[in-house]
């Protein structure tokens, strides 16, 4: 149908009006059009639910300590409950314990007289690995013949802490592909390559093969402290060259952030795996013994937790604490 002259004339006096209604939203278009043609957005943002874990080990003092003081602790021993409050008001996706949350043997009624009061806040979404004082079965509250096979960690964590002959799994969170797994190689028959458990490893890897990978258990392979023990090199090697990204641990109740580095602790920019030892959790603190090759921070006087925030192909993390004033903070990408 033809329109009348003053009918053409009255429509096309709309389209200015139009122009202008709608020209903000035309702008950020152009904009975000131009930026994308010049390369300007092709660097990836992290957005800003990426989920934030927290960690630490060596946690709860045993309920007959004499610093329990009804789960408040004395001075620098027994803080579990001023460290698991950093928990409560996180907010996190998980929370890794690593390796003895209780003392002194991890019998069932010690977690629930102490652990259960401070950190069992959050077991809901707690993921476990033992250490191993929880396989011991004297010493403490519940540390009798029961306790053999850490039989009371497994009872409080339940399905969580994975099967109690193994006490190794796997798990998701966000991009990131997270791997729990067992330095008491003695109680797991062993941790070598060929081991059940190095079989496991691999077949894992082999199945996940996630941009970014984290890796925790208690005894370290490499330690400031004195306690380390290269009974988990094998894990290293086969996490090395799957390309993993970070490492945590526990076993010497200090802080301490390594250089990226190989199995054999040669330094190593492109492709070392980061080892940070969190064993903050609150029990005690340990002291340095000789400062380990390729150790860049340490910490012996702070108890606290590890956050991690996990982006789709990076990571930072920060030290948070909760008894004294120590921090630490970084950010690194992925292996490609």
């Amino acid at each position: 149908m033809k329109l009348s002259r003053p009918l053409r004339r009255a429509r096309l006096a709309r389209v200015p009006r139009l122009v202008r209604l709608y020209q903000p939203f035309l702008v950020v278009i152009l904009f975000v059009a131009s930026l994308t043609a010049s390369g300007a957005m092709a660097r990836p943002v992290a957005a800003a639910g990426d989920p934030v874990i927290a960690a630490a080990g060596d946690i709860a003092c045993d309920p007959s300590n004499s610093r329990f003081n009804d789960g408040q602790g004395v001075g620098n021993t027994c803080r579990q409950l001023a460290v698991s409050n950093l928990l409560v008001k996180g907010h996190f996706a998980a929370v890794l314990t690593l390796g003895d949350t209780q003392y002194y043997c991890g019998g069932y009624a010690a977690f629930q007289q102490s652990y259960d009061l401070s950190w069992g806040r959050v077991k809901s979404i707690t993921h476990p690995v033992v250490g191993n004082h929880e396989y011991l079965t004297s010493g403490g509250t519940g540390c009798t013949s029961a306790n053999a096979n850490a039989a009371g960690y497994f009872k409080y964590f339940g399905a969580a802490a994975g099967a109690p002959t193994k006490g190794y799994y796997s798990f998701d969170v966000g991009a990131w592909h997270l791997i729990a797994l067992n330095t008491n190689c003695s109680n797991v028959g062993g941790c070598g390559a060929t081991s059940p458990q190095g079989k496991w490893l691999a077949a894992d890897l082999a199945a996940h093969e996630n941009e970014c990978t984290l890796a925790y258990w208690h005894i370290p392979l490499f330690s400031s402290g004195g306690r380390a023990n290269t009974n988990s090199r094998s894990f290293w090697q086969q996490l090395y060259t799957a390309h993993a990204d970070l490492i945590l641990d526990g076993h010497d109740h200090i802080y301490e952030r390594f250089a990226p580095q190989t199995p054999t602790g040669a330094p190593d920019a492109v492709n070392g795996i980061r080892e940070i030892t969190a064993g903050t959790g609150g029990s005690d603190h340990t002291t340095l013994r000789t400062l380990a090759a390729n150790s860049v921070v340490t910490n012996t006087d702070t108890f606290g937790i590890l956050q991690v925030t996990l982006h789709a192909s990076s990571y930072s993390w920060r030290f948070v604490p909760a008894v004294g004033s120590f921090t630490d903070s970084g950010s690194a990408t992925c292996h490609a």
